[in-house]
């Protein structure tokens, strides 16, 4: 599948095009829409699309510009959305026969802000039910025999296979950065709360996080900067300036960064030849990478991510399912029982010992720029399975920002991430350490 034309632009290549008039928003969007045209019966990225919606916000878009108006920062560019987020053109339905036909009459926040931004809304792409592990119809467009991942998937397949250049999902447990590595494009989930999440599905609180997909680093910051700040909707995001991440990511560092290589108690479940490649690459950084081991007390936070996972959700989709079981999978409905059977005080004490773990890696950061991890435990399985979060879990729980690059190939070519995690409310350093990263083993 591959590339041409005005679809192999990046983001920031496109919106500055447009703005100088080289091209339009509307030829941009018809290019994107010709390529879901074309390749979209096999991968099955978008569940709701309207070209002629689409069309008609790059018009107005066009318009705008002629009129000699600002222009936001995405003016122009197509930008995929994951079917949990509200949007008040296109029905929201989180991949459940149980919301068929729901129709918002408002924006999500992260939407609202898009549109804001310039942003072509082009459609909503496939979300697994309810944003947890069974699988929707989407494939991997690198491999068609093969998953995209979840419960981003749509959103990721659609970004690697040239359908548009920017995308949003979510992560509560690895369904941004799981869904990235698979497919081969660049994924961040940024600082827990940085993001606003009102008017998207809540699964958890304490976990969901809103992310980015995107075709290159630079793409990430541009669409960041776009959703960051705060948002009165929802309390866990901060009454702080949004951060200037594509000039934090374009900046040098003030030192070489230092990786912490951290395997994690889960190292045994990576492949084998996940392991020895990254490996490989710790040798390579030489003193640039240090193997770190944690502590023995977090080889319970993966536990306790579940716990306050399916605790969390047997609030908050409980009642759904309860109008209509027969219409949700066994998996969901598994894991709501299993969050009903938790005891109070065993989620209470998941929830102080996310804190304790968050609490004992800050002093991590102290010495080093980012954790250097597996995204995945291998490349994208074969089959309709969404693939193993385990890599994913530690920096959801505790809440920290996680880049995923697509720098290293495993088993017959497929694309496999590198993980990067950084500080707390520091992912404009996160970035800066990934930019570095990428043009050492570049050079």
């Amino acid at each position: 599948m591959a590339e041409n034309g005005l679809i192999a632009l990046t983001a920031i290549e496109a919106s500055e095009k447009i703005a100088g008039g080289e091209i339009s928003s509307e030829e941009y969007t018809s290019a994107c829409l010709d390529r879901i045209a074309a390749i979209d019966d096999q991968v099955h990225a978008f569940v709701h699309l309207d070209p002629k919606e689409a069309l008609n916000q790059a018009r107005a878009l066009d318009e705008h510009r002629r009129n000699g108006y600002a222009l936001g920062a995405l003016h122009g560019i197509p930008v995929a959305i994951k079917d949990i987020f509200d949007t008040a053109d296109y029905k929201t339905e989180c991949g459940s026969p149980l919301l068929k036909g729901r129709q918002p009459m408002r924006d999500a926040t992260a939407v609202s802000r898009l549109r804001a931004a310039g942003a072509v809304i082009i459609g909503k792409t496939v979300s697994t039910e309810f944003a947890y592990f069974h699988p929707g119809p989407t494939r991997n467009p690198r491999d068609l025999t093969r998953t995209p991942g979840g419960s981003s998937s749509g959103s990721a397949a659609a970004v690697a296979s040239g359908m548009v250049p920017l995308a949003i999902g979510s992560q509560t447990n690895g369904s941004m950065i799981r869904p990235a590595s698979y497919c081969g494009v660049y994924g961040v989930k940024p600082t827990h709360g940085l993001v606003s999440r009102a008017r998207s599905l809540t699964l958890s609180r304490a976990l969901d996080h809103v992310g980015v997909f995107a075709r290159s680093l630079a793409d990430t910051a541009l669409i960041l900067e776009t959703l960051a700040g705060y948002d009165a909707d929802d309390p866990d995001t901060r009454p702080l300036a949004a951060p200037a991440f594509l000039e934090t990511l374009a900046g040098a560092p003030p030192m070489p960064p230092q990786f912490a290589f951290v395997r994690t108690p889960v190292w045994d479940q990576a492949e084998p030849d996940t392991r020895a490649t990254f490996e490989a690459l710790a040798e390579e950084l030489g003193e640039a990478a240090t193997p770190i081991d944690l502590p023995p007390s977090f080889t319970r936070a993966w536990e306790d991510h579940r716990v306050i996972m399916a605790t969390d959700m047997a609030h908050n989709l409980g009642g759904i399912i309860a109008r209509g079981p027969d219409r949700a999978s066994q998996q969901v409905r598994d894991f709501v029982a299993e969050g009903k059977a938790n005891a109070a005080v065993r989620y209470l004490e998941a929830r102080d010992a996310a804190r304790s773990y968050a609490a004992g890696l800050t002093t991590l950061f102290d010495r080093y720029d980012a954790i250097l991890t597996p995204a995945t435990t291998g490349v994208a399985p074969v089959g309709t399975a969404t693939g193993n979060p385990v890599f994913c879990s530690l920096w959801t729980l505790t809440g920290l920002p996680t880049v995923t690059l697509p720098l290293l190939a495993g088993e017959g070519g497929m694309p496999l991430g590198v993980q990067l995690v950084g500080p707390a409310g520091d992912d404009g350093r996160l970035l800066r350490s990934a930019n570095w990263l990428i043009d050492r083993l570049a050079g």
